[in-house]
């Protein structure tokens, strides 16, 4: 079984390391310091990874903001010097919270209970729905938006960006034009296409057809240079310039 260790002190990740490959179940495939490192390794590696051992303080901050960036659905063992997370770990996939400085027998307690939860699913009736054809999933074909006393239809293949100026939803289309949308843009993300739409950043979401290149900007983030102006600068956030690349290339698959 594969495992991940996100660990800011050197020290602690080694033994930890050793400890756990003390049980020949289990291969520390890799060891990382920071927030953005374990992005951006969990963006390819996923599927890869098998259980996680996680410290909540890291040098770029908490590492519940992980969960954040991406969807991780991989059990974590939480090992930090911090007593007043539990909650928190638990809400996102802490299968085990151990605090610094650590026993051997904490660890190899904590191993056991991983080997005895996957033994208890695997053990479990399989239901023949499970392998039967995944539907494909639809999206939203066109939207809504209000002029005055008309509503108009505005197809989503010709959309470019959806942006929150001001507080407010703005929808741009290829044409150029600029509409209101009295949706928010946690729910106009759900039901676009994934592979068509990313969400680059808090406030922007925008089409993979309106890309015209990307730029390198102010501390490692990236600018995108769309085919259509809008009123705030598309800025890929940090932390999700990595995925936003892969992205870019895999188209979102």
């Amino acid at each position: 079984m594969n495992v991940l260790i996100v660990e800011d002190e050197k020290h602690t990740a080694q033994l930890l390391k050793e400890v756990i490959e003390q049980d020949d179940d289990f291969l520390v495939t890799a060891t990382l310091e920071s927030i953005a490192e374990t992005v951006a390794f969990l963006t390819k590696h996923h599927s890869k990874i098998d259980l996680i051992f996680l410290d909540i303080q890291l040098a770029d901050g908490h590492s519940f903001a992980i969960f954040q960036y991406i969807d991780v659905v991989i059990p974590v063992i939480f090992c930090t010097a911090f007593d007043d997370y539990t909650l928190a770990a638990i809400q996102n996939n802490g299968i085990n919270y151990i605090l610094k400085p650590f026993r051997e027998e904490e660890i190899h307690a904590a191993l056991m209970r991983y080997k005895n939860l996957v033994a208890s699913f695997s053990q479990k009736a399989i239901n023949p729905a499970l392998f039967a054809p995944a539907r494909e999933k639809s999206y939203q074909e066109s939207f809504l938006t209000q002029h005055r006393e008309k509503s108009i239809v505005i197809y989503t293949k010709d959309i470019a960006a959806i942006t929150i100026e001001y507080e407010l939803v703005q929808l741009y289309t290829f044409s150029g034009e600029r509409h209101p949308l009295l949706k928010n843009l946690e729910y106009i993300e759900s039901v676009c296409n994934p592979h068509q739409f990313y969400r680059i950043n808090r406030q922007m979401l925008i089409n993979r057809n309106a890309i015209r290149s990307i730029e390198p900007y102010f501390n490692r983030k990236v600018v995108v240079k769309l085919v259509v102006p809008l009123a705030e600068s598309p800025i890929v956030s940090r932390l999700k310039v990595t995925a936003f690349k892969a992205w870019l290339e895999t188209g979102g698959l």
